[in-house]
């Protein structure tokens, strides 16, 4: 398989939690194949940009491979990263809305999410590609901060480091007036939310030709 980009993802394992959300989105990240959706109105509408990317935490977004570099390098610099970081848990995760996005966010102390994300950004870094401008163009928008522009310039991303904040995302952007309705809807189809979360794994994962990213390896964190 050939890849046009690659990503570290948080791929949830609970069997609950992620057939949840690839029957959500309708694509399941972990075997690369469509899901069948739950049949409710206008899901499909309202999931068809987060589809692509299938139900999935961000911890490095994706990137281009840098030239020399390959997937085999790749594979073996992140399973040398899992090897040297701890598993990360939080409080649990809650249902809410994140610049208007429905997503699942964690609770309590953030620290040790924060501490797996930053080193999977900063320490996978040489295999990144520079982003083009027109890529740059597509991430930067008004509400930008200095200090996002500074990080996207750095790091090919305006939230991460400390402007990184952990979600896995539900749906695309909603009208304001739809928001709460969509997410009386999502609590109804999603299964009971452990009041502790785990992050045990990061999930190396690579953009089809088609657009759709699949799971190319799962690494167990063990540092």
């Amino acid at each position: 398989m050939t890849y046009t980009r690659f990503a570290i993802y948080d791929a949830p394992i609970d069997d609950a939690l992620a057939g949840f959300g690839a029957a959500w989105l309708g694509w399941d990240v972990r075997t690369g194949q469509a899901a069948r959706q739950v049949d409710v109105p206008d899901l499909d509408d309202i999931t068809m940009t987060p589809r692509k990317y299938g139900f999935h935490g961000t911890l490095k977004p994706p990137f281009r491979l840098a030239d020399g570099h390959t997937l085999d390098a790749l594979q073996a610099s992140v399973a040398d990263l899992a090897a040297r970081c701890a598993p990360a848990a939080c409080g649990g995760l809650q249902l809410t809305t994140l610049g208007g996005f429905l997503a699942l966010t964690p609770t309590g102390d953030l620290t040790a999410l924060e501490r797996v994300a930053s080193a999977c950004v900063r320490d996978l870094d040489t295999f990144r590609a520079p982003a083009s401008d027109a890529e740059l163009a597509r991430r930067r928008n008004p509400g930008l901060s200095a200090r996002q522009e500074a990080l996207m310039l750095e790091w090919g991303y305006p939230y991460v480091m400390e402007e990184f904040r952990f979600h896995l995302t539900l749906s695309g952007r909603l009208p304001e007036v739809d928001r709460t309705a969509w997410m009386n809807t999502a609590r109804t189809h999603m299964p009971p939310l452990a009041e502790c979360y785990e992050l045990g794994s990061i999930a190396l994962c690579g953009e089809r030709a088609d657009g759709r990213f699949e799971l190319i390896q799962r690494y167990t964190l063990t540092g």
